[in-house]
Order: structure tokens, then sequence, then C-alpha cells
């Protein structure tokens, strides 16, 4: 694959919560033990339906979906809980454990390899105005030479609008570019109608994408140095 320019989206790309761990700790409070793979595979699996099903919804702020969101996450697991309670719960789980957006493990050594051997970097992200300040906390933002955020720009994925715009702000074509998610209606179709090239993160192989056809498939970025050959 010969590319010059490398654009991500950002959340479950980049950078993720430790949601697993806090609904864990209300299920034992309920009495109820579940390993923690099981509670990821499910996190997993909703996040897919709700891209599916429910486009735009996880790209708005929480408070618009959240309950919502518990309550399919509950049904995966087959658990029943009053969601009024359930959420409040969660919330004071997850305010106590401070568990903020994260890079993953492999985000800063990736970025990093990708500038060593000179690819451009660009961020395309559905997100709200915290965007910026998630990728400081992370060390992420001295990465990136262009950062296109839905609420800055006012257009989301996967209209073209906001890809043809970083391709202008970038001075690259879609010919040179790749672009990297983990959502497949959003960052994949989005990315293909304006010509770029697209690989798909879901890290439970082919688990809730069944839909899709085939396209390029990342377990997490840490596979693209490789796929680019970029390798250290």
């Amino acid at each position: 694959m010969t590319v010059a320019y490398i654009w991500f989206d950002l959340g479950y790309t980049l950078v993720y919560l430790e949601r697993e761990a806090a609904y864990r700790e209300f299920l034992l409070e309920q009495g109820i033990e579940r390993p923690l793979s099981d509670i990821e595979e499910a996190y997993h699996q909703t996040d897919k339906l709700f891209m599916r099903q429910y486009p735009g919804a996880l790209g708005r702020g929480t408070e618009t979906f959240y309950p919502w969101y518990i309550g399919v996450l509950n049904y995966a697991l087959n658990v029943h809980f009053d969601l009024v309670h359930q959420c409040r719960r969660l919330r004071e789980i997850e305010a106590r454990q401070q568990s903020g957006w994260r890079a993953f493990p492999e985000t800063l050594e990736v970025l990093g390899l990708l500038k060593e051997h000179s690819y451009g970097i660009g961020l395309i992200s559905n997100w709200d105005f915290t965007a910026r300040t998630v990728l400081e906390e992370n060390g992420l933002l001295h990465f990136f030479d262009q950062i296109v955020i839905s609420s800055e720009v006012g257009v989301v994925k996967p209209d073209e609008a906001i890809f043809k715009k970083a391709l202008k702000l970038a001075g690259v074509s879609a010919g040179q570019s790749l672009y990297v998610g983990d959502n497949y209606y959003d960052d994949v179709i989005g990315s293909q109608r304006v010509g770029m090239e697209s690989c798909l993160i879901n890290r439970f192989g082919r688990l809730g994408i069944e839909e899709i056809g085939p396209v390029p498939t990342l377990s997490s970025i840490k596979e693209l140095p490789q796929l680019l050959g970029a390798s250290s």
C-alpha cells in the first residue's frame, strides 16, 4: 500500500474508555460475577449495533443516548436493572475511578513510527469540544499535522464535506490518503466516497461486522506499520 498521509478516527481507534471495569463493579454490587472478557465483547457488540442501526447516535453527547445504550448492553449480557439507578451508579463508579479517555498502549508508538517514516498524520473525528483536550491529555496533540473535528466545522462523518475539508487543509489528494477508523458506516463508507483507501479497526475479528463485505480489517493500529511497510 503506497500512501503519503494517514488520517485517523479518535474514539476506539486511538483512545478508549475503561468502561468495562465500571460495569463489572456494578454487576458485583448486584451479586453477579461475569468475566471481564464477556463484558468487553458485549460492549463491542453494542457499539457495532449502534453504528449499524442508529447512525450518528454515538457521536453525540452521552446524555442523549446513555440509558438507551446501557439497556442494549444489559440485553446482550442477559441482565436487567432499573436503568435510572444503574446509569446513576455507573456514573458514580466511573467518576471515582477517574476513567476518562486514554490512549491505547500502542497509540504513541505507532504515531511516532509513522512520523519517523515521514507520513503526514491527520485526525477526522465526530467529537464534541473536548477532542483537543483528550489529545493533549494523552500526549497525542503534537503528532497531528491537521485536525478536523465535527463540532468545530459543523459537518459530521460520513458526509463527504468533512473529508474534503480535511484534504484541502492538508493539501493532499484522496489518492494519497488512507483513513483508519472503527466505524464502517462513518469511517469506511465516508472516506471511500471521496476516493480514500481505508482500514477498519475491529478488535474481535469479524464479530459485530458480519453484515459488511470484504474490507481491510486490523485488530488495532499496531498492525498498521506492517501494512504500510513502515515497521521499525
